[in-house]
């Protein structure tokens, strides 16, 4: 059942008398007020200020219809009552207004018969459905406002637009009805209509008809149609407006409330309505009538440009969105195949490095073993000396040998070699290098080292080595030269610990062990392990080889030992000189608490160059195990760059180890047991600077991307505001509508005084 309507609702144009004879009126329903021929009268359907309507039914066609009766004759104007008929047939066959089929105004009561809109009203309407979305609202407006098009460009202003003068037809399209109040465009005849959809300049007994009447209840419809009630209409309102003492003062309370009132916003609340069609509704609403749209036209003008602006943004959406995203794909896989491209190429860099750098290492192994190969056959030439024979033998006979084996015994008695007794040792040293067996021995290795030397003035790659000395067949260190000016501490002590003399792979506990205990010498030239010098700290190697008796070499009699720093192969003192950024680092590769030491690095050459002295801590540091058996695949951190003095190696490198070989020397049986001299080298590339061209390569092509992009974006902004300003829909007047039959402009006309009834 629809809601009960207030009396607000209605035309403001019945009496207080009227009203009681409407109510009459209503308690008769159940039959018509009088026959209408061709007809059957079925059912009432409502009653009015004038009379009521039946439904009923063509005999001949059995079609349904609407009979509106003037049963009311007393004090009623029928000019009034008439004009509706008029305003019907000026409408006659537009869809959008309910149609006239028959007038009967000889008949008593006078009656018309109208077309009969099965839907009831859009007042109905809303009171089953309850508040319209944005779309339905805004298309049963549409639909209105091209009814009150057809009327207006006809020359009929409504003048009482409301839910319940619209009739929903079984399409559910909106029909104009109840043209009662109507005005045709050049009556100055004042009309009110219903409030809260009454224009407030419409509320004046005096106002002279205008087409903004009808815009301002468009908008009113509209707004209703939304949030399910008028705008501007609330309990406080009403009750100030029914209070009023006559027609006048309420008609004059109801101007001032819209006037004053500002213009509604809850609309702008509902889902769906925009800024546009937000818009259009206030600029309807507006109090001020200069401020409203013309005439209905101009609102439908307003919505279609309202959709053209929408279907735009979305074409523009769709235009702007569709490059975005296809701009959004061609970037996601351009950057995937951006960092692919660039993950490859660096992979592939790095292989190629590591293959570079395993070539560089087995090159520079090979060097190393050539090397080691040329001191193996000086030493063995000098061993083969005439005259080292004839220097040695003296040593090796009595007295001399007793007189020598007796300060021997003195210079490694351990309470001697004792801070208090350094004197008394030094003494003995002393007596020990003046005698006149040993001298000569000294003397002549001095002169041979010093032959070497001189060689490396004249060719820098020439052997360099650091030390020469003899051990007798005991392991007593017979006789010594240096490559400077070191003082000959370890003249007269045992060596036979050491590799160099026993030929083992490792040297030995020193103090436990002899040789006169295993029968363990040297038998062939061989290197030895690495060991570390006592007064430079630096890491030594020794070429030594045995020294025999007569042709036949049936009995030992001493050793030759010709010691070498390990930074001082030539491979590695012109190596040094070279890229800073790709540089071989010599390991210890034997098994033992000694591998994975490091020989020989840049950083020890750097601190040499600089006339340092290497920190044992910073001897100390291991190549990991796992490097040297070539179990690492990711990159490789330099373990120097723990250190404070190795900071500048701290980057990754890419790695590449290579085992120093056995030379191969004719006529020299050199380390016939194993295949490698327990060295390797290590070559190690700076990885940044491996990959540098790629990254400077990818920081080129990133860029590229970027400023594609970004041109890409700009041209499309570009093309997008462009696009804005040439569909952009410009606000123009629209023409007044054509008028019937001496026109009167429907804007500024002067308010006359309408005809009082006598």
């Amino acid at each position: 059942m629809p809601a009960e309507p207030s009396p607000l609702d209605y035309t403001q144009t019945q009496s207080p008398a009227d009203e009681a004879r409407s109510k009459d009126l209503s308690l008769h329903r159940t039959k018509p007020p009088t026959e209408v021929p061709g007809y059957q009268i079925s059912r009432f359907l409502g009653a009015g200020a004038y009379g009521e309507v039946w439904a009923g039914q063509d005999r001949n066609t059995g079609r349904k219809v609407a009979i509106k009766f003037y049963a009311h004759r007393r004090g009623v104007d029928w000019s009034l009552l008439s004009r509706e008929v008029e305003k019907l047939v000026f409408l006659s066959a537009d869809r959008y207004v309910v149609q006239l089929l028959q007038v009967g105004w000889d008949a008593d009561p006078p009656f018309y018969v109208m077309e009969y809109v099965e839907n009831g009203s859009l007042e109905d309407m809303q009171h089953r459905q309850g508040a319209f979305s944005a779309a339905e609202a805004t298309e049963m407006f549409r639909e209105i406002g091209i009814g009150m098009v057809h009327a207006h460009g006809r020359g009929v202003l409504h003048c009482d637009l409301k839910p319940a003068n619209v009739l929903i037809d079984q399409d559910g399209k909106p029909r104009l009805a109840d043209f009662g109040q109507s005005r045709l465009s050049h009556e100055q005849k004042p009309a009110l209509g219903t409030l809260f959809y009454m224009a407030p300049e419409q509320a004046d007994l005096k106002a002279v008809p205008d087409a903004r009447w009808d815009v301002y209840a468009l908008g009113s419809i509209f707004y209703c149609l939304l949030i399910g009630r008028p705008p501007h209409r609330h309990d406080q309102a009403v009750s100030h407006i029914e209070t009023a003492t006559d027609l006048e003062d309420r008609l004059a309370r109801y101007r001032q409330l819209i006037q004053e009132a500002p213009v509604p916003q809850e609309h702008r609340q509902i889902k769906g309505v925009d800024a546009r069609l937000a818009e259009i509704i206030e600029r309807c609403l507006a109090p001020n009538p200069e401020n409203r749209f013309a005439n209905v036209q101009e609102v439908l003008d307003a919505l279609m440009n309202r959709e053209r602006a929408k279907s735009r943004q979305r074409m523009m959406a769709v235009g702007l969105i569709g490059p975005l995203l296809v701009l959004l794909v061609t970037g996601f896989f351009s950057w995937r195949g951006y960092q692919n491209a660039v993950s490859d190429t660096e992979v592939g860099y790095r292989q190629w490095a590591r293959e570079s750098n395993e070539f560089a290492a087995r090159l520079a192994a090979e060097k190393v073993s050539s090397e080691i190969g040329k001191y193996s056959i000086i030493v063995r030439s000098e061993a083969l000396e005439t005259e080292l024979d004839e220097k040695l033998q003296p040593l090796l006979k009595d007295p001399a040998l007793q007189e020598l084996t007796q300060l021997m015994q003195r210079l490694q008695d351990p309470e001697l070699n004792t801070k208090e007794r350094e004197e008394e040792r030094k003494q003995v040293l002393a007596e020990f290098m003046s005698h006149p067996a040993q001298s000569p021995l000294n003397g002549y290795l001095k002169d041979r080292l010093n032959i070497y030397l001189a060689a490396l003035k004249d060719d820098e790659n020439a052997p360099k080595f650091a030390s020469v000395f003899v051990l007798d067949r005991w392991g007593n260190q017979l006789a010594v030269a240096f490559d400077d000016a070191t003082s000959p501490e370890s003249l007269g002590t045992n060596l036979a610990h050491r590799s160099y003399f026993h030929g083992g792979p490792a040297d030995k506990d020193r103090q436990p062990w002899r040789p006169g205990e295993t029968r363990e010498r040297l038998k062939d030239t061989q290197l030895s392990a690495t060991f570390k010098s006592s007064s430079t700290k630096k890491w030594k190697v020794a070429v030594s080889t045995p020294i025999y008796r007569g042709a036949r070499r049936e009995e030992l009699i001493g050793v030759l030992v010709y010691t070498i720093n390990v930074g001082d192969f030539a491979f590695f003192r012109s190596e040094y000189d070279m890229d800073e950024k790709h540089f071989a680092v010599l390991v210890d590769g034997r098994p033992g608490p000694n591998r994975g030491s490091i020989l020989q690095h840049k950083l020890f050459a750097e601190i040499d160059k600089k006339g340092g002295k290497l920190p044992d801590e910073l001897l100390s540091i291991r190549v990991p195990v796992e490097v040297l058996d070539g179990k690492v695949d990711g990159l490789y951190s330099d373990p120097l760059g723990q250190h404070v003095l190795g900071q500048d190696y701290r980057q990754p490198y890419i790695e590449a180890v290579a085992s120093v070989r056995a030379p191969s020397v004719p006529g020299v049986a050199f380390d016939s047991k194993t295949e490698d001299t327990g060295l390797d080298v290590l070559v190690q590339s700076d990885y940044d600077e491996v990959i540098r061209p790629v990254r400077q390569l990818s920081q080129r092509l990133l860029r590229n991307i970027v400023l594609m992009l970004a041109v890409v974006i700009v041209a499309g902004i570009a093309v997008w505001v462009l696009a804005l300003r040439v569909f952009r829909e410009p606000r123009r007047p629209r023409p007044a509508l054509p008028q019937r039959e001496e026109p009167t402009p429907l804007h500024n006309m002067a308010t006359l005084e309408a005809p009082r009834e006598k």
